[in-house]
């Protein structure tokens, strides 16, 4: 069976559904978060005396001078004199020309701290980050990583969907529309506190059925909605507006496709792969269904779930058998 997505579909802009939240109050909640601009620091060396300048580099950015050099550049001994170099006059030009939008990315700062105040509030026992680090790295490398004491931001992977890095035959081949236009400044923290949950929870999705799969993934929209709930639900699911208002108005018949073509319990890897992998859409929906729309529907049942038990920890909910949360969340969409 083959269902669609309504013809008339309403399209307002963000759709943030976090209003009937009651976030609590983390202002008091105190951060010793310190902010570095590594990329102002290593654009300003000195590439004809490459041996100093990085041993100050190294002096003001300890650690992350090397995680740069070895992890982000994956620069190897034999060649990284003239790798390095190569970089470097490669996206100067990015560097020297970017200053509104390097405005834009920092803007992104007070959320992604507010946001660890919230992981700091509902997992206690997380270690958080000692810096924020931004970065500029090649363009296929790293959006956010975290080192043993930062979390770091590679801005080149938000420089706006419509910038030449991307739209470029290089960019288009290493990132096509549907995943480029979510390099806008605006998805920088909602990457940030999505790398943090994936280091709490690792991901374990081999051999899992469909359905755990999809809670799984709906627990980790529920963490950061959570972590985040100032942040638009269209940044937080990497839905278009357009996607998420047809998800919301065709909820009750996402559902019966999969109940009716039996599709909960199967644990097909190409099978699962339709409902829960990036994609300009989910085939078996049509075009103005957005990629990965599994994650939706396991997010609406955690959320049914949720509601049944308020008091539970985030910890708590992350560790929930995916299968039992399902058969208590009696999820039925009207």
């Amino acid at each position: 069976m083959k269902t669609t997505f309504l013809a008339c579909l309403v399209l307002f802009g963000f759709l943030a559904c976090n209003s009937d939240q009651s976030a609590p109050d983390v202002s008091k909640i105190k951060l010793p978060l310190q902010v570095a601009h590594f990329e102002a620091d290593f654009f300003a060396i000195d590439t004809m005396q490459l041996e100093p300048s990085l041993a100050a580099l190294d002096k003001k950015h300890p650690g992350f001078t090397t995680d740069f050099l070895s992890n982000i550049l994956v620069l190897m001994p034999s060649t990284e004199a003239n790798d390095l170099k190569s970089f470097y006059r490669a996206y100067w030009p990015l560097y020297q020309n970017s200053t509104a939008i390097f405005k834009e990315q920092r803007a992104q700062i007070p959320i992604i701290k507010q946001g660890l105040q919230y992981v700091k509030y509902y997992f206690p026992q997380y270690p958080l980050p000692q810096k924020l680090i931004t970065f500029i790295g090649p363009i296929n490398s790293y959006a956010t990583i975290l080192t043993k004491d930062a979390i770091a931001v590679g801005l080149q992977l938000f420089m706006g969907k419509d910038h030449p890095l991307y739209t470029s035959e290089q960019g288009q081949a290493l990132y096509p529309a549907y995943i480029s236009r979510k390099f806008e400044p605006a998805y920088i923290p909602v990457s940030a506190i999505n790398n943090l949950v994936l280091d709490m929870y690792p991901e374990q999705f081999a051999g899992k059925p469909l359905i755990a799969q999809m809670i799984d993934l709906g627990k980790r929209l529920y963490i950061v909605d959570h972590l985040l709930p100032e942040i638009a639900d269209t940044l937080i699911t990497g839905y278009s507006a357009k996607q998420l208002d047809a998800c919301i108005k065709n909820e009750k018949n996402i559902w019966s496709f999969f109940i009716q073509n039996d599709l909960l319990y199967k644990s097909d890897p190409m099978l699962v792969r339709d409902y829960i992998s990036e994609g300009p859409f989910t085939q078996a929906f049509g075009q103005d269904s957005p990629g990965k729309i599994g994650q939706f529907v396991g997010w609406q049942i955690v959320k049914k779930w949720m509601d049944k038990h308020k008091n539970l920890s985030m910890d708590s909910l992350m560790k929930k058998d995916a299968i039992l949360l399902f058969e208590e969340a009696r999820y039925k969409p009207s």
